[in-house]
């Protein structure tokens, strides 16, 4: 079928396309480069995984470590050395630990008592009971460095000792300085990792030598743009940003910038061959995919800032950052974009240029044989979908507890293992260390209040200073349990009914609990203002009720079926322990905004097309001509979020698979299938209340829909 292609000279768009404004926004794009290059590179200056900046300021164990940091000398790093030998210690295995704790100790003078314990003849070491291992703390005053620039001198300073006596440096500082190594140099491997997908993606889609670049050139920019903007974000605002979250922004950015380039490239390419112009053509092109595009990238923008009312620092701060990320992206995507592909012309796409036709010959294609064997079996492709769906939720019945900190890695280090085996020989000493800070009178009456409490192996008084006494507990559980959680609150509670003692409980143990509780609860409230936000803006752009609540249901069903397929995946094939606590929510944001925007591509096409040949044919219409592209974005996208999966950290992993996964399923099956069947079954009603669900007789005057039943008239 053919249809007649429009003059090249309209005049409206010929006054839009003057010959200098590509170049004049390629020029403002350049100046804004040169000014973002010095800013974006200090990005990495402002990020921080401190538990004070990361958690609210209500939690107790914020109070805890932000008064840790107001004493004299500051927070201490604490390592705990486990030496242990399979048979039994020697003589001179003991002379050898008594060494290298004299010898640390005078190279980071402890400030107050050093000793995880002491044994009979009141040495600063320990001796299991089963003669296999000794052990002891030292505590390091944080002015001598952070955990990771002190876990490795640390560890080497400890490097000579006999044959077959084995050591691992564990506690709270080893743990902290080996999870900043997993993060060291985390932004340039995914930068340059999302590059190289991408890259190979846009390759394989256009199969030109020049064209994937220019899509990789403005994502770039968009990058460099962001990473500026959230600095200077950073800056002005104290929002909080972290390593994770600063690798999610890189992440989203070339994901959605690409996104947007695939579907405007697929407009261009279409409006190339009903205009000569590549100006004209352009204008149109962006007439048909800007609003598409601008109300998805406003749909994940209002999603992400839904984050703002967050308690956990860490989560309210991906908020703003990662709007501005989308909105660079947005910007550069509309404007640097399709002005690099004016300038060059229809060459850009050798050697599949298209050509201009008065009679472009539209071939049905595989997407629009999709559409009529869906058309056909209507039932069976929304049960089946359905079905497919429903099987991958059941997923949900496995493990979906919260990962302890020492699971978070893919490769168990020497910190993790330290804690496996102290917690062998030493099962009384099984936990990280408490913090209490109380009132230095009533010190004596908390230190016997935790004493008492069950579930705490050890309470030792240390440092007074400031108007505060430090008393150190150790629980007798492995840390990050629910046991350990629940003696952290028995000891909350005892010393909280100390009159006067105004004592708070802090620590790393704690640290993870406050977390935890605190990710529960924005996930009650952020999770419901997602949902509303976003069915607003699908109500606002589709003019109607009844497809933007069967077009969140599909999300929020794709959404449960992709978590319990990937808790599956988690359980059975990777043998992962737990669900990170962050992950629930940062997978329903990601999965509901971007899955959200696949089907607004697709809708907003199909209402469109409804306009012209009603709905039955308007939707059919839309899937064949956005089926190829909206694949593509949704497989460059899941490989941008995959990226993060070839990361040595769980929670990335589990994120990346899980985002990953959702977009496929929302690009393959929901929006491909599930959606046009759903739209097929209902039919016009699917647009109540607006005018595009009125039987065409009752429309007034002006453009009217065809009936359902009409056949489409393709020739103008």
């Amino acid at each position: 079928m053919a249809v007649n292609a429009a003059p090249s000279g309209e005049t409206p768009a010929g006054r839009l396309a003057g010959r200098w404004v590509p170049w004049l926004i390629i020029g403002l794009w350049l100046v804004l480069a040169v000014g973002m290059v010095p800013l974006s590179g200090k990005l990495s200056s402002v990020t921080t995984d401190s538990a004070v900046d990361t958690l609210p300021a209500s939690a107790e164990s914020t109070k805890v470590a932000a008064l840790d940091d107001k004493l004299p000398g500051g927070e201490e790093n604490t390592f705990v050395f486990v030496y242990h030998r399979a048979g039994g210690m020697t003589d001179a295995d003991r002379a050898t630990v008594e060494r290298h704790y004299d010898t640390l100790t005078k190279k980071y003078p402890p400030k107050g008592t050093a000793a995880a314990g002491e044994d009979d003849e009141g040495s600063p070491m320990s001796r299991s009971a089963d003669r296999e291992a000794m052990v002891f703390t030292l505590d390091v005053d944080m002015s001598y460095g952070p955990p990771e620039d002190l876990v490795g001198p640390v560890r080497d300073a400890a490097k000579d000792r006999p044959s077959g006596l084995e050591l691992d440096v564990t506690g709270p500082g080893a743990i902290d300085g080996d999870m900043e190594a997993v993060f060291d140099g985390i932004d340039t491997q995914v930068l340059l990792t999302t590059m190289i997908v991408v890259t190979l993606l846009l390759i394989i889609t256009y199969r030109s030598p020049v064209l994937w670049i220019i899509p990789l050139l403005a994502v770039g920019a968009a990058a460099l743009t962001s990473m500026g903007t959230v600095y200077l974000l950073v800056k002005g605002f104290n929002i909080v940003v972290n390593d994770q979250n600063s690798a999610l922004l890189t992440i989203l950015v070339f994901g959605v910038g690409t996104d947007y380039a695939l579907l405007l490239i697929a407009r261009y390419r279409e409006a190339l061959h009903h205009h000569e112009n590549v100006r004209v053509a352009m204008v149109h092109a962006l007439r048909g995919a800007a609003p598409a595009i601008i109300a998805s990238a406003a749909t994940v923008v209002a999603g992400l800032l839904c984050l703002l009312v967050a308690d956990l620092n860490s989560t309210s701060g991906l908020g703003p950052i990662g709007a501005a990320g989308i909105l660079c992206a947005l910007v550069a995507m509309l404007t640097l974009f399709p002005a690099v592909l004016v300038v060059l012309g229809r060459r850009v796409f050798w050697p599949a240029v298209p050509r201009f036709s008065t009679a472009v010959q539209e071939k049905p294609g595989l997407w629009g044989r999709l559409g009529t064997s869906i058309n056909r079996r209507r039932w069976v492709a929304t049960l089946g979908s359905l079905g497919v769906l429903g099987v991958l939720a059941l997923g949900l019945a496995g493990n979906t507890g919260a990962l302890r900190e020492q699971d978070q890695f893919l490769n168990t280090p020497e910190s993790v293992n330290g804690f496996t085996v102290l917690r062998e020989h030493f099962p009384e000493l099984g936990g990280q260390p408490m913090t209490i800070f109380t009132r230095p009178e009533h010190q004596e009456r908390v230190l016997d209040v935790v004493k008492d409490t069950r579930g705490v192996a050890e309470a030792v008084p240390e440092q007074t200073s400031g108007g505060w006494a430090n008393i150190s507990v150790t629980p007798k559980d492995a840390p990050d349990t629910t046991a350990e959680y629940d003696t952290i609150k028995r000891v909350r509670t005892a010393v909280h009914a100390v009159s006067g003692a105004e004592a708070i409980v802090g620590g790393p143990s704690a640290e993870n609990l406050d977390t935890e509780v605190t990710t529960v609860r924005d996930e009650k409230l952020v999770i419901p203002l997602v949902l509303i936000v976003v069915l607003i803006i699908l109500g606002l752009l589709l003019r109607a009720i009844l497809a933007p609540l069967v077009l969140m249901t599909t999300v929020v069903i794709s959404f449960a079926a992709a978590f319990g397929g990937s808790v599956f995946f988690f359980d059975t094939v990777l043998g992962f322990k737990g669900l990170d606590s962050s992950v629930p929510l940062l997978a329903f944001l990601f999965l509901v905004a971007l899955g959200v925007d696949y089907n607004i591509f697709l809708a907003s096409r199909a209402r469109e097309e409804t306009l012209r040949l009603g709905t039955r044919e308007g939707m059919l219409k839309a899937l064949s001509a956005t089926g190829g592209v909206i694949t593509s974005a949704g497989l460059v996208l899941a490989a941008t979020f995959g990226v993060l999966a070839t990361l040595p950290l769980v929670m990335l992993v589990e994120v990346g698979f899980l985002v990953a996964f959702g977009v496929l399923l929302d690009a393959l099956l929901v929006r491909s299938v599930l959606v046009p069947a759903l739209t097929l079954l209902i039919g016009r009603r699917m647009w109540w209340p607006s005018r595009l669900s009125r039987p065409a007789a009752e429309l007034p005057n002006g453009p009217r829909p065809l009936a359902d039943d009409q056949e489409p008239v393709l020739q103008r």
